[in-house]
């Protein structure tokens, strides 16, 4: 290793897309993680307000007004239990077949189950994406029989909210048996497609480009309505058309990139020389030969013969006081290099770039036995991937917006 180095590579900054925002951790339930993102108040809100304000109201008039209100904020629970046994059957089944499951999250849309992989066959598939329907119709089934049931005995508030949560779960069900992936019925389609064709990538395309047309239709539906003066209806098809779309594509991407990156070590496109610094350096030697002139965000602290000791980065040097830059040593500062920044050469390039994702990194130093080979960044994961698809004569969108 040299210092500085001949080779100069610039350290990609990692951006990642995200389907969310902030989340909340709610509760745990089987073992699986229930979060609520951000937005999801704001469809909590408009379902409440629609219900208070407009459904119940044309349906059972000259109550209280703040009967209705209870009565919206009990539907809108009622919801949003629908939706979270709607998931929950999902990672159930999933969890059966040994499929890793991150959690549930709750959005604007409704909600997902996380998935950390693609499932191991085409009946793995179809009985995942039918869990889900099946759960929301049998909960609407129970709804609509405990309001039969509770006819002359309870209430008329009592009543209507349970008919709206019977009629809600039976259009839950509906609405996500369409075939449009990556809805559920999408993925009964693809677990056709693939039984037939043999071929999950391409199975895979052909359904998220079914998805991304049926997400195109409801954006066109959203314009109607928007012209025939429907305007609350028509931003609501148009938000959903786009995020259906949106998804399909997102999703096609990320079937690619497991089929593409998976057995893949990151030797095989890590490069050598990577941008080290010595721990004899002083604060503002590192600041000035390194920070200043490389765009990089960590740098491996190594020694001779290559021997990693640790890493040091832009946060490590700002606890230093400028006015100490030249009395204290990039030693001093360095942290030690730990699973979250530190991979083999060997490590699959999906678990790498998995690891980006949860840590949030720009950067992994790639060693092996304290001996530091690399630094590679998501950028060269991309690279590779792209080069690949190349090879195979595919072309796609690439997260980060470049293409293959």
């Amino acid at each position: 290793m040299k210092w500085p180095p001949r080779r100069l590579r610039p350290c990609q900054p990692h951006g990642k897309t995200a389907m969310f925002g902030r989340r909340i951790t709610l509760f745990k339930i089987f073992g699986f993680a229930v979060r609520l993102d951000a937005s999801w108040i704001v469809i909590a809100i408009l379902v409440t307000w629609s219900l208070a304000g407009a459904i119940f109201p044309q349906a059972y008039p000259h109550l209280a007004r703040a009967t209705y209100w209870w009565m919206g904020a009990a539907g809108a629970f009622g919801l949003f239990f629908g939706i979270v046994v709607h998931e929950l059957c999902h990672s159930l089944v999933a969890n059966h077949y040994k499929l890793p499951m991150r959690g549930i999250t709750l959005f604007v849309f409704g909600g997902v189950s996380e998935m950390g992989g693609e499932p191991q066959s085409p009946k793995v598939e179809l009985l995942m994406a039918l869990a889900g329907p099946v759960a929301s119709a049998a909960i609407g089934a129970i709804f609509h029989g405990i309001q039969l049931w509770a006819r002359g005995r309870w209430s008329v508030p009592v009543l209507g909210v349970l008919a709206y949560l019977a009629w809600i779960n039976w259009i839950l069900a509906i609405f996500n048996m369409i075939p449009a992936f990556p809805l559920d019925g999408g993925r009964v389609l693809r677990a056709a497609l693939w039984h037939f064709k043999r071929d999950l990538v391409r199975s895979t395309e052909v359904a998220s480009k079914i998805g991304s047309g049926f997400g195109i239709l409801l954006m066109a539906f959203g314009l109607y309505e928007l012209f025939a003066g429907g305007l609350v209806a028509a931003i609501w098809y148009f938000l959903i058309g786009v995020f259906l779309r949106n998804a399909s594509r997102v999703s096609y991407q990320q079937v690619v990139l497991r089929e593409a990156l998976g057995g893949e070590p990151v030797r095989r496109f890590m490069r050598p020389d990577p941008v080290a610094v010595s721990p004899d350096l002083s604060i503002r030697q590192l600041v000035e030969n390194y920070f200043y002139r490389y765009d990089f965000q960590m740098y491996p602290v190594v020694e001779s013969a290559d021997h990693l000791l640790g890493c040091v980065n832009t946060q490590d040097v700002r606890k230093v006081p400028r006015k100490e830059w030249d009395r204290h040593r990039v030693l001093e500062v360095s942290r030690p290099c730990s699973d979250r920044n530190t991979i083999g050469p060997d490590t699959d390039a999906l678990n790498a770039l998995s690891k980006f994702q949860e840590t949030g990194g720009a950067s992994l130093l790639v060693a092996e036995r304290d001996h530091l080979l690399s630094v590679i960044s998501p950028r060269d994961i991309m690279n590779f991937l792209a080069a690949k698809l190349r090879m195979q004569g595919r072309q796609m969108a690439l997260p980060g917006g470049s293409r293959s």
